[in-house]
C-alpha cells in the first residue's frame, strides 16, 4: 500500500514555514530483504524469525535506516521536491517498524534562509498514530530562479 501526495518540485520561492507532506507505506518482509540485499546489513533481527523471537524487540524488525528512507523519499519526491541536495539529517528512532506495519513519514518545514535556499524540516515516522522516528533535515531547495 502505498498514499502519496502529488510528486514534483516546490522552488523556495513557494516554500512557507508549517507546509507539510507526507507519504504513508507499508513495510513488507520483501522490501526488507531488498534493503538487506542493497544495503548488506543482514543482521538476523531483520531477518530471521528465531533469532529476532530472542531479542528485545520479540519478533523481526525492519532496518531503521529504511524507515528513515521514507522521509528521503518525502523530500526528495514532494518536499522540497525534485532537484532538493540533502545537507544534513539527524534520527531518533522511538520504536521497532514490523513486517507489515504502515508508516506514514511526515515533513514539516519550520525554517527557511532565502539567500542560501536553505530548508529545515521536522521529519517523523508514525505507525498507528505512534511515533517511531523522528528527527530534522536541512536541504538545499531548488529555485525557480535557476531553471
Amino acid at each position: 500500500m502505498l498514499d502519496n501526495l502529488p510528486r514534483g518540485t516546490i522552488c523556495i520561492e513557494d516554500i512557507e514555514i508549517g507546509m507539510t507532506r507526507y507519504l504513508r507505506k507499508e513495510v513488507t518482509d520483501r522490501d526488507i530483504e531488498l534493503f538487506a540485499e542493497v544495503s548488506t546489513d543482514r543482521n538476523p533481527v531483520h531477518l530471521d524469525d528465531g533469532y529476532a523471537q530472542d531479542t528485545i524487540f520479540e519478533g523481526r524488525i525492519a532496518h531503521g535506516m529504511l524507515t528513515a528512507g521514507l522521509i528521503s523519499a518525502v523530500i526528495g519526491e514532494q518536499l522540497p521536491g525534485h532537484g532538493t541536495v540533502y545537507m544534513g539529517q539527524t534520527l531518533k528512532f522511538l520504536a521497532p517498524v514490523r513486517p507489515g506495519d504502515t508508516v506514514l513519514a511526515e515533513v514539516e518545514v519550520t525554517g527557511i534562509d532565502h539567500a542560501k535556499r536553505r530548508v529545515t524540516l521536522d521529519c517523523r515516522c508514525l505507525v498507528d498514530g505512534k511515533k517511531v522516528l523522528k528527527g530534522e533535515a536541512v536541504v538545499l531547495a531548488p529555485s525557480a530562479k535557476f531553471d
